[in-house]
Parts: C-alpha cells; sequence; structure tokens
C-alpha cells in the first residue's frame, strides 16, 4: 500500500508503481467510487470493449416470480 498527498486543488498522482502494474495511461478514465471511509479507482471500458463479455452465459434460468415482468 503506498500513500498519496492531496493537493490544494484536491488533486492526487498515482504512485509510479501502481500505474505501471495496472497499466494505467496517461487520458484513461477511472471512475471514482466513495464507500464508507475509502475510495476506489476503477478503470471504465468504453462499450465496443464490452462486446461478447456474457457470451456463453446461460439465460435459461428460472427466476423468482416477484422477479419476472
Amino acid at each position: 500500500m503506498e500513500a498519496v498527498t492531496v493537493s490544494p486543488k484536491y488533486q492526487v498522482v498515482i504512485p509510479k508503481s501502481v500505474r505501471d502494474r495496472m497499466r494505467i495511461q496517461p487520458g484513461e478514465k477511472l471512475q471514482v467510487i466513495s464507500f464508507d471511509d475509502r475510495i476506489e479507482l476503477v478503470r471504465t471500458r468504453p462499450m465496443h470493449k464490452m462486446r461478447g463479455f456474457l457470451k456463453g452465459l446461460d439465460p435459461t434460468f428460472k427466476r423468482e416470480k416477484e422477479d419476472r415482468v
């Protein structure tokens, strides 16, 4: 775990070791998610890269009655 400092403009720099390990590139979009007392940065993926991620999913499962439309 590495520590960062918040600048007067509320900016933080992602440490180089983390950028390298996560392969974060300049200009890449990250979502900021806040939980109780922590902040997470999550990589966003363009919709065209999401194509096919549900391939092989079995859509024949039975839903609970209250979940049916």
